[in-house]
């Protein structure tokens, strides 16, 4: 005869029990310790956040707390037969109540009824509604007066992941407490602490691998520690997590930024064939990209940001490859990529969509816009002026140019000359404005003086082509514009 064998999984043994063991919520354990030292508190509280953030368990820890021997307080004994009762969901005075199932106004009147008794052995009588959202408004309407003027030994909290479902009436009458999703780190953290507890040899890397699919969840991360051991047994590598989950790592996710910044294209197509043919979640990876360009987005706006979870060495390589680039081309990657996001979520080609999009994506980065060529011109008119205001001091000053009427050829031969040195001067200087260097003008051209008896004439005025090359076309296409001569 086989011997019954009791298993808790992760995400229900290692719950927490007090608000101590609560992680990434220090917002919300800080402000109700507070209200329980000063006796400060409400009759209804309401727990806003993501799956896995810990709103049941900090429900419960605040029905302990309010329920406990001597209570309220918040240094409360958890292994205590009221705590260890309201913690099993057998307590006869905190009544959990599902809010998908229990959600007519029948429900509701039955709750109304049941408020007026005393508590059997507690203080206060707790009535939790999870997912209180599904609420029918007719419902919500019955429970207003309720909700608003309750006995004094009642005390709602209510939990939902879509707050907007629920009536601006009802969120009037409650503290709203929103819980964040859970750092990346404090997973990665606890995850490791689960596993030494359990004899499990769990490398940093998988736990970090684990911890960042799991998006700010705990109970995910937790379940998804549990199907590893059962598939890995007592030792898990990130080789593990990738493969059963369909996680791509951080090198990959950083090899396929670095294609995609040098505008390998070949190279950055390949990278996803791989993935693809690896059985690996496409939009997970696309996912992963994002968040690496927000990063490199974000530490060239902050020098101090992190890595985003990638290595330090793969992250300065990255900051190296996206040096080449401003802010706003980086930006123009991301909008490029969200919108193939939001294509691959109905596509049941994602690789087609995602290679689309790397593609366009490069093409981005290659592509020249009109600020750059504004920049550019910029740059080398402040050099042009610098030039001219600022001779050097060996050279005489520019004086104006004059050609006599009827000058000898030999005179002519040495104006053409010095006209040609000086286009090759302003040429030299166009050229040479991006490397912030000063092209010295001849002296020749600076040396341009003609007698006082010649008489001035005005250089012939040459029609304006500017206008005529491509680029500028096709700004003024762009832009609906048109070319307005003076």
């Amino acid at each position: 005869m086989l011997r019954a064998v009791s298993y808790q999984v992760f995400a229900r043994k290692y719950r927490p029990k007090t608000f101590a063991d609560v992680l990434g919520q220090d917002h919300v354990v800080r402000t109700l310790r507070n209200a329980i030292e000063q006796k400060r508190l409400a009759h209804a509280y309401l727990f806003v956040g993501p799956r896995g953030t810990g709103k049941t368990s900090t429900a419960r820890i605040l029905a302990k707390a309010l329920n406990c021997t001597g209570g309220p307080k918040i240094d409360f004994d958890p292994d205590e037969d009221v705590c260890r009762e309201i913690a099993e969901g057998r307590s006869l005075d905190v009544l959990e109540i599902d809010g998908a199932s229990n959600n007519g106004v029948e429900q509701v009147r039955d709750l109304r009824e049941s408020v007026k008794y005393a508590p059997a052995r507690g203080q206060y009588k707790i009535y939790y509604i999870d997912e209180v959202h599904m609420l029918s408004n007719a419902a919500f309407n019955a429970l207003l007066k309720t909700l608003e003027e309750p006995p004094e030994h009642v005390k709602f909290i209510f939990a939902t992941t879509e707050v907007q479902k629920i009536l601006p009436t009802i969120l009037s009458r409650c503290q709203r407490f929103d819980l964040r999703p859970i750092p990346t780190q404090t997973i990665a953290d606890h995850l490791l602490h689960i596993a030494k507890e359990e004899g499990i040899n769990l490398d940093a890397t998988a736990a970090w691998a684990i911890a960042k699919g799991a998006d700010g969840g705990m109970r995910d991360a937790q379940s998804m520690l549990d199907q590893l051991v059962a598939f890995c047994g007592e030792t898990i590598i990130e080789e593990n997590v990738l493969d059963v989950f369909g996680f791509t790592s951080r090198e990959k996710v950083a090899a396929l930024t670095t294609k995609m910044l040098s505008r390998e294209t070949p190279a950055a197509l390949k990278l996803i064939q791989n993935e693809a043919e690896s059985g690996r979640e496409l939009s997970q990876l696309l996912g992963e990209l994002i968040g690496c360009l927000r990063g490199l987005l974000v530490a060239k706006l902050d020098s101090t940001a992190d890595g985003e979870g990638i290595p330090e060495a793969l992250w300065k390589k990255l900051m190296d490859d996206a040096d080449e680039y401003a802010p706003e081309r980086v930006l123009a990657c991301i909008d490029v990529f969200a919108e193939t996001e939001g294509r691959m979520k109905w596509a049941t080609n994602k690789r087609l969509h995602f290679e689309l999009g790397m593609i366009k994506a490069i093409q981005t980065l290659s592509e020249v816009r009109i600020t750059d060529v504004i920049s550019v011109l910029t740059k080398g008119a402040d050099h042009l002026s610098q030039a001219i205001s600022s001779p050097a001091p060996d050279a005489p000053r520019i004086k104006e140019i004059s050609v006599p009427v009827a000058a000898p050829a030999s005179q002519r031969a040495t104006s053409a000359k010095m006209a040609g040195d000086a286009l090759s001067a302003f040429d030299a200087l166009i050229e040479g404005a991006d490397d912030e260097e000063e092209v010295p003008v001849p002296a020749a051209v600076l040396k341009t003086e003609t007698p006082a008896s010649a008489p001035k004439i005005e250089e012939p005025v040459q029609e304006d082509t500017f206008h005529k090359d491509p680029l500028i076309q096709a700004a003024l296409v762009k832009f609906e514009a048109e070319f307005i001569k003076n």
